[in-house]
């Protein structure tokens, strides 16, 4: 103890050292040695690894032997001598690893090897996407590329910090298919048009999509396979994989678009029928539903039909055309509580709409059921076309499941044409109302724009000197009052 309390220390940076430079004149004086080093390095690493083992048992059957030989005394003073120095050990060099300083005489040789495991896994990926090509892998090509991944992830699975340091090449690799599979989307006009069948770039995407999935797919089962997979060096690769899934949403963002736009202009076109008709002498609406209805269900029917099916990604697509159901439940939700006049005859027809358009929606997604909120509301709204002013006012629906602004829009159609609707008294088209609703998503905006039209409405009553407001005036004020309570 006498001021060699780091006698362990130097001791082992001495034998460090004495490997290192042993390695380096070694690999210096034959190239064989060298190549053998830094392409087996896994197994020189295991080798180290075995023997670092080694010396944390024979350091555990020393402590042992002097439990059992009975001189608890002695080991005692031993164990005390040896906590002390630990502790001037660890004060002095708190950062000092001596598995990691072990380890460390091989660095020259372990980032020669992931030099030459990252050129393993770049190689098939740039053989496969040659300068000016124009499609994506094949089957066979792709399995090359997992199995390479594979083989490197496996080799390294003999030590943690390896396997670290191999999952972010894999990374890397996983960028480089990304990138290059991006580089062969077609970002003109035509990737994004609904009107005709498949284009080529349309064709091109697709698979570029399919490529991305069953990439994604393969590897995460390479990652799930593997036996004792660092977390940090899972979490590396996933990381990569999310950048794959991102990559496949952006490919296809723009045919999803298109599609959404073509709907909302068809959904829209139900303001040119005429809803004003009184009930037919049956009972029931002359046709089982609206032309722009069946116009909705054959596009929604043929996008399926003729572009999502050719995705390999069913999960995926889903996801995308789920929201796109979810919207268009949305649109028609607002547009038909826009209708106006609606009369007897129109109410059921627009009755048979809300049936038909959950057949609509259908192919966009698993079950109809499945679209939550969206779903929920189309069924609750169809019975409020036959209900009282006063009955729908009370109704649970109203802010739990359907929107009060919703509602109070639907219940102008049920006033005189003096009380304008909101869009009527800003004098804008129901188009650029509807976009303003996109733009104002808060309930809040949207109920100050119609009382606004309320108070207008007064205003206009007043101006002539009316005796009375439209009996659905106070109800409205009431819903209006209700809806802005629940915002404080």
């Amino acid at each position: 103890q006498d001021g060699q309390s780091d006698i362990l220390y130097k001791f082992w940076t001495a034998v460090t050292q004495t490997l290192s430079s042993q390695f380096q004149s070694a690999t210096d004086s034959s190239m064989f040695l060298k190549q053998a080093f830094e392409g087996e390095y896994p197994k020189l690493l295991r080798l180290y690894n075995d023997l670092w083992k080694r010396l944390q048992q024979y350091s555990q059957n020393i402590q042992r032997n002097f439990n059992t030989s009975g001189t608890t005394d002695l080991f005692a003073e031993l164990q005390q001598m040896e906590e002390d120095a630990q502790d001037i050990f660890m004060q002095k060099n708190e950062d000092y690893d001596p598995e990691k300083a072990l380890k460390d005489s091989l660095q020259q040789y372990e980032a020669a090897y992931l030099s030459k495991s990252l050129s393993r896994l770049f190689d098939p990926i740039n053989l496969v996407f040659p300068p000016g090509g124009r499609n994506p892998p094949s089957s066979d090509e792709l399995d090359s590329i997992i199995k390479t991944i594979a083989s490197e992830l496996n080799v390294a699975a003999v030590d943690p910090d390896l396997s670290l340091a191999v999952a972010k090449n894999v990374a890397k690799t996983i960028q480089l298919y990304s990138v290059k599979s991006e580089q062969l989307l077609s970002t003109q006009g035509d990737a994004s048009q609904v009107i005709g069948p498949l284009t080529e770039g349309q064709r091109r995407n697709v698979a570029v999509v399919n490529s991305l999935y069953k990439l994604h797919q393969a590897v995460l089962k390479v990652i799930t396979s593997q036996s004792s997979f660092p977390a940090a060096a899972e979490q590396t690769v996933t990381t990569a994989l999310k950048a794959v899934h991102d990559l496949m949403g952006s490919a296809v963002q723009p045919l999803l678009n298109s599609v959404g736009d073509s709907v909302e202009a068809i959904i829209i076109t139900m303001h040119q029928e005429d809803f004003s008709g009184s009930l037919s002498s049956s009972g029931k609406p002359d046709v089982p539903c609206s032309l722009y209805m069946k116009e909705l269900q054959g596009f929604i029917a043929r996008v399926m039909s003729d572009y999502f099916r050719h995705f390999e990604c069913f999960d995926f697509v889903f996801d995308n055309t789920e929201a796109m159901a979810q919207r268009a439940i949305e649109l028609f939700l607002r547009h038909a509580s826009l209708i106006r006049p609606l009369g007897e005859g129109g109410k059921m027809r627009l009755a048979a709409d809300f049936a038909q358009m959950e057949l609509a929606v259908a192919p966009l997604c698993r079950r109809v059921s499945d679209l939550g909120k969206s779903y929920r509301q189309l069924r609750s709204f169809r019975p409020l076309l036959f209900q009282t002013s006063e009955h729908i006012a009370s109704s649970p629906a109203l802010g739990e499941v359907i929107p009060f602004s919703i509602i109070l829009q639907f219940l102008f159609t049920r006033a005189p044409p003096e009380l304008k609707s909101p869009f009527q008294r800003a004098e804008w088209s129901i188009a650029r109302y509807s976009q303003w609703l996109d733009d104002h998503p808060s309930e809040k905006d949207r109920l100050a724009l119609i009382r606004g039209a309320l108070e207008a409405y007064v205003q206009s009553v007043r101006t002539r000197e009316g005796k009375e407001f439209a009996p659905v005036y106070p109800i409205m004020v009431q819903l209006l009052q209700k809806a802005m309570s629940t915002l404080q």
